[in-house]
């Protein structure tokens, strides 16, 4: 089961994608569907297959965002954050062999086309959660326990 926040910027982007859909890609799909179907068999309508198509796939994202963004809580940065892993870090770490990794602590929501971004529910963020700068972290990994060090912990200025 997914946690259910998000940072304000993503619930911004969120709410910017449901617009979208809502006001300029639904209406416009909406016009092309129109015009197929007056072109008379549906049946063999290419145009109106497509779009039909693509209408329902808009629709079912627009029915995701709308029940999504009810139920997300956004999580804002608060100094009292300062120094230890929490939701919204920026977090850079590191193995014994010195393979450096650095990401940001997100919800699921945010954690798709980026590969900077991880979600608060992956074994990594949880192994992380309230580890400050030079603390261990054990993560628990298909093959076997993995040890990573923290190294910096900074939080992004809200967008």
């Amino acid at each position: 089961m997914k946690t259910k926040l998000i940072t304000r910027e993503g619930y911004q982007k969120l709410k910017q994608e449901l617009d979208f859909l809502w006001r300029e890609d639904r209406p416009e799909v909406t016009k092309k569907v129109t015009w197929a179907a007056s072109l008379g068999d549906r049946s063999e309508n290419a145009d109106y297959q497509y779009n039909k198509k693509r209408l329902r796939e808009i629709d079912r994202r627009i029915r995701y965002l709308t029940k999504c963004m009810e139920e997300l809580r956004i999580v804002d940065y608060s100094p009292q954050q300062d120094g230890k892993v929490f939701f919204g870090a920026q977090v850079e770490i590191e193995n014994e062999e010195g393979q450096t990794l650095s990401f940001r602590i997100v919800g699921y929501d945010e954690i798709f086309g980026r590969k900077d971004y991880i979600s608060i529910d992956s074994p990594m963020a949880r192994a992380l959660l309230k580890k400050e700068v030079g603390d261990s972290a054990i993560v628990n990994t298909p093959v076997g326990d993995a040890v990573w060090y923290v190294n910096e912990i900074t939080y992004p200025a809200a967008g």
